[in-house]
């Protein structure tokens, strides 16, 4: 996963598990924003021009994209933060 590697990168980097946690998200958040937002562009560009089924796929795209993107940002970064929150951590097994 891409937020997984962006802290091993920053564990590499010398920094603590705990800044190293934060940066790897604030810099995945970027990169799976845009890949995101290009799919949702394509959604809204087939709602726009489609007809009968092509528009409910691409409402069915919106909907899948918006909630991957949720999962991927908010919800793994609630377990993360769930795991490794409050505790003083030596080492990060990722």
């Amino acid at each position: 996963m891409l937020i997984f590697e962006r802290i091993r990168e920053e564990l590499r980097d010398g920094r603590s598990p705990q800044q190293a946690i934060h940066q790897g998200y604030a810099n995945a958040f970027s990169t799976i924003a845009d890949a995101n937002i290009t799919t949702l562009i394509t959604a809204i560009i087939l709602f726009a021009v489609g007809t009968g089924p092509v528009k409910g796929f691409a409402v069915t795209l919106s909907i899948g994209i918006l909630t991957s993107m949720f999962t991927a940002i908010v919800g793994t970064r609630a377990v993360v933060n769930l795991i490794y929150g409050g505790k003083r951590v030596k080492k990060l097994s990722i």
